[in-house]
């Protein structure tokens, strides 16, 4: 088994037609010779990632979802941008080469990137690596260090001042997933009706020190060095980046953190090896985070929530295209569980919360 991440066979009703993506790319990459073979990577909810092989030059090609999107959601052109000019901030993000807004190529706006050839851990850490606690103890580390680094960069001076509003960031926030997961219902859908009160009811002011916020920021979505894999040498999934609280992004991020300690329910939506021995739990993450940033983690309870609230707005919208037949992806036909699961994981939270 490979360790490096690999992509399979395209999904049905997701082609991408090499007849007419490697006269465009010839077009605008300069010295790419020969033919492409096209593959898709399998991991993903969102948007559409292909790998693109050329003999002597890879990349990969993302591309909105077929089917319903939110408004302003998929942004080709903004992803594009955020990873050129945060490059020069967070030397991470993989390098973009091109963006198309022709719709008429593919059917869809699409941006080009390097790619950067590394491991990306998915639900469990691979026997290869062979990890002991230790090593999986700095790995989760280094995880963390990456996402203070990354809420330090100075977003002024990489010319991305105007990728947000900080100013109201934590209302706008609660406003805008009530709004987002209220359209995105469908009958077998949990109201969250009690975690939208608390939420409203506990916000807190923004923190005083806004931030580049990655809104997605997970292992499965760091690249690691496959020949030191404690060592992350990218960032992947750009497209949610905002500047707005760095504490709500460390709820974003907790939400996908699943303890080993964590109920079997709440293993089963595991999506990263969280759970790993040697792996910080949540609270030692958010006491870690507040260690390395300097910024007093106070009001957990009400960030993990926001957390598993807005994570239920994305599956939520995802399942609202597989409901209405807008993708054949049968992954998603489970989403309505998790959308439940989430609820009931936030009403477990707010019932012991002493806030």
């Amino acid at each position: 088994m490979a360790l490096t991440d690999q992509s399979t066979r395209i999904r049905n009703g997701e082609e991408l037609d090499a007849a007419v993506i490697d006269p465009y790319l010839k077009a605008h990459i300069p010295g790419l010779t020969g033919e492409p073979k096209i593959s898709q990577f399998p991991g993903g909810a969102s948007n559409l990632t292909y790998l693109l092989e050329y003999p002597e030059q890879e990349f990969v090609l993302r591309r909105p979802p077929f089917g319903h999107k939110a408004k302003s959601a998929h942004d080709m052109g903004r992803e594009f941008r955020i990873l050129n000019q945060l490059n020069a901030g967070f030397p991470y993000c993989p390098k973009a080469y091109v963006h198309c807004t022709d719709e008429s190529v593919i059917g869809a706006e699409f941006y080009v990137m390097e790619r950067v050839n590394g491991i990306i851990l998915r639900t469990d850490m691979p026997a290869e690596m062979n990890f002991s606690p230790e090593q999986t103890r700095e790995l989760c580390k280094n995880f963390v260090d990456k996402f203070v680094e990354l809420h330090n960069v100075d977003y002024n001076a990489c010319g991305l001042g105007d990728l947000g509003k900080p100013e109201g960031y934590v209302e706008r926030q609660i406003g805008g997933w009530t709004d987002r997961y209220e359209k995105a219902m469908t009958p077998d859908a949990p109201s969250w009706e009690e975690a939208k009160a608390w939420l409203r009811d506990k916000m807190p002011a923004d923190h005083h020190k806004p931030a580049i916020v990655h809104n997605d920021y997970r292992l499965d979505n760091v690249i690691l060095d496959s020949k030191n894999p404690t060592q992350i040498i990218g960032v992947l999934d750009w497209e949610l980046t905002t500047i707005g609280d760095p504490l709500m992004d460390l709820g974003n991020t907790l939400a996908y953190w699943i303890d080993a300690a964590d109920s079997a329910p709440m293993q089963m939506m595991r999506r990263q090896p969280s759970n790993a021995p040697g792996m910080f739990t949540r609270q030692e993450f958010a006491d870690y985070y507040g260690e390395r940033s300097g910024i007093e983690v106070k009001n957990l309870d009400f960030y993990y929530t926001y957390g598993l609230f807005r994570l239920a707005g994305i599956v939520q919208q995802i399942y609202y295209r597989y409901f209405h037949g807008q993708t054949q992806d049968k992954r998603f036909a489970s989403f309505i569980q998790l959308n439940k699961l989430l609820e009931q994981a936030s009403l477990q939270v707010i019932n012991k919360s002493t806030l």
